[in-house]
């Protein structure tokens, strides 16, 4: 899209970036944390999730990237942390509808993922523990698998 000075205008604009709700929970240290006590490497579950929101009728959104984190060592829980990381953003005019809903979970959660995953490396470290490295995740992929998931759950309503 180029304005009347034809310069290009990005389709989407970033007002706000926040942590929304944030948790991190070391139930067993110290004794996690002793030399001795790493008996093994963690298993690590994560999970990440976004979720996207009108705020008003002038096109702004919020958008929630949610990534938990959790490591266990057999039947004991090393940590959890949980963090809901909210970007305020619009979509330009413009923009087609069928292009806005990819725009909010497919490319602002690329967009926010670098910092919610500082945010949890610095918390883990903080705990005690080595730093988590959270892999890029493929939003792409996330954004497909969910609305396949929807569309096969409304056609499952649809039936019953």
């Amino acid at each position: 899209m180029a304005d009347k000075n034809n310069s290009v205008q990005m389709p989407l604009t970033i007002h706000a970036q926040y942590i929304k709700d944030f948790s991190f929970e070391n139930p067993n240290a110290p004794a996690t944390l002793r030399p001795g006590a790493d008996k093994g490497n963690p298993k690590m579950e994560v999970n990440v999730n976004m979720n996207a929101e009108p705020l008003d009728d002038k096109g702004h959104y919020e958008v929630i990237l949610s990534v938990q984190a959790m490591a266990t060592r057999g039947d004991s829980r090393l940590f959890l942390a949980e963090l809901h990381y909210g970007v305020v953003c619009s979509i330009a005019k413009g923009v087609p509808e069928q292009h806005a809903h990819p725009l909010l979970l497919i490319e602002v959660p690329k967009l926010a993922f670098p910092f919610a995953r500082q945010i949890l490396c610095d918390a883990v470290l903080g705990g005690g523990y080595p730093p988590l490295m959270l892999n890029p995740v493929d939003f792409e992929a996330l954004y497909r698998n969910q609305y396949e998931k929807e569309k096969a759950e409304a056609a499952k309503a649809g039936q019953a």
